[in-house]
């Protein structure tokens, strides 16, 4: 059975490899965690983890839970497009370190206006800033990957830039 579906033009549609994708938002403070399931339908938010200590234990601990095919993370860009200031090369660090301590590649992926997305997303649902405040970064992690899954899906090439030391 192929990976492929057949669309209505009787033509094969671009791939998707199966497999749950957890994906990161990460912050000075907090990281919002969202994952998908195995075929990509749906991307949820999972969890909000303190960017602290144990922030690597935490995140270990999600990975055993959702045994995930990868990780997606955020890269910061600017609205030029640039992927080489400050803030992308500590996310780039930050990203060498997930793969370091979980074995499993991380794709990242502009993240330009995803907590902009977000948080329209979440005042339409009614709630006030207060409220909101701690779900935003998950919810940006929702909008991150399910870019990263729709990228996927059209192209049927995995998107972003991969950090895999493997």
């Amino acid at each position: 059975m192929s990976s492929s579906a057949e669309g209505p033009s009787g033509r094969g549609t671009a791939r998707w490899r199966p497999g749950v994708r957890l994906c990161l938002d990460w912050g000075r403070a907090r990281i919002g965690v969202a994952a998908c399931d195995p075929d990509g339908v749906l991307a949820y938010p999972v969890a909000t983890v303190r960017n602290d200590d144990d922030v690597m234990v935490s995140i270990r601990a999600l990975v055993a839970e959702y045994e995930p095919l990868e990780i997606v993370m955020g890269l910061p860009t600017d609205l030029r497009g640039d992927r080489a200031g400050v803030a992308a090369r500590a996310m780039r660090k930050n990203a060498r370190r997930v793969n370091s301590e979980t074995n499993l590649p991380v794709r990242m992926l502009d993240e330009r206006l995803t907590t902009v997305t977000a948080a329209q997303r979440l005042a339409a649902t009614g709630k006030d800033a207060r409220a909101r405040r701690p779900i935003i970064d998950q919810a940006a992690a929702v909008a991150i990957l399910e870019q990263a899954i729709d990228m996927e899906k059209r192209s049927g090439t995995a998107p972003g830039e991969v950090i895999d030391r493997a």
